[in-house]
């Protein structure tokens, strides 16, 4: 095997094996400061990406709160409490109610108990205020 095939080898199984974070973190300076900061964004993405579909509103709003922008009761743009820079889009399957009122607009209404049908990864971007 050459030497550079090794080093990624090695470098997959170290990310694989030990997380992504702790990996990057290994490469930026390591004054506390900033490494107060990396482990900051590490535990922050791990809340974040432990929603996925089958999740419900309730557990959801328990990480982020919503935001201002167009949205419906079953889609919904979110951001992170400790943070509003960053984000996730949220699309929900009713529970207990139609997904539609009676003109076939889609509902407003919404329930901790709806479920997450699909959530975007969490992405960054400034603050949206309307």
């Amino acid at each position: 095997m050459k030497p550079s095939m090794f080093r990624i080898v090695l470098l997959c199984l170290w990310v694989t094996g030990f997380g992504f974070a702790h990996a990057i973190a290994q490469d930026f300076p390591t004054d506390p400061v900033t490494a107060q900061h990396i482990a900051w964004v590490g535990e922050s993405l791990r809340q974040m990406q432990s929603l996925k579909p089958g999740t419900t509103r309730g557990d959801l709003l328990k990480v982020f709160t919503t935001e201002g922008g167009l949205s419906t009761g079953l889609h919904r743009r979110y951001v992170y409490r400790e943070c509003p820079w960053f984000k996730v889009d949220v699309e929900f399957a009713p529970i207990g109610r139609p997904p539609r009122d009676r003109e076939g607009r889609v509902t407003l209404v919404e329930s901790d108990l709806d479920i997450i049908n699909t959530i975007s990864k969490p992405y960054v971007e400034f603050s949206i205020i309307d």
